[in-house]
């Protein structure tokens, strides 16, 4: 079976340099997986991520005229990732305030949101009157005058 771009397949790590890991595809060809194409994430050392015989997902990225195959793991994840179904989420009101009427809810949200107005600016002021902020190169000599 010849291989497919864009396909994800099954393969199993062969070899690990510092540039990336050559993986052997079920049809045993062998493609290469660059070093920017293990991870979401940077990669300093593909040994970090990868082991020789490991088993791995792979995309095909590729196929060049002379025969040779680029794969990525990061996007054979991603579309992993992407073909699972999303998780059901459960939309449960707090049922303490269901059975109160708008104008009571709107007056809690207010006098909450009130109550954490004034503790902001508390503590605004507090860190205002403290003087621990930056002198912009002044001493305390030449504050104090």
């Amino acid at each position: 079976m010849p291989v497919e771009v864009g396909k994800v397949v099954d393969g199993t790590v062969l070899n690990i340099t510092s540039f990336g890991a050559f993986v052997q595809l079920p049809e045993g060809e062998t493609g290469l997986v660059h070093i920017s194409e293990v991870a979401d994430k940077y990669v300093k050392d593909v040994r970090d991520y990868l082991k020789e015989k490991d088993k791995v997902k792979v995309k095909i990225l590729s196929v060049s005229p002379d025969g040779k195959i680029s794969l990525s793991i990061k996007k054979a994840n991603a579309e992993l990732k992407k073909s699972s179904r999303p998780l059901d989420l459960e939309w449960n009101r707090n049922k303490s305030s269901s059975n109160m009427s708008f104008e009571d809810r709107l007056a809690k949200f207010l006098k909450d949101s009130d109550e954490r107005q004034q503790q902001l600016k508390k503590n605004l002021d507090t860190r205002r009157r403290s003087g621990g902020g930056y002198n912009r190169g002044k001493t305390n000599k030449m504050i104090e005058k």
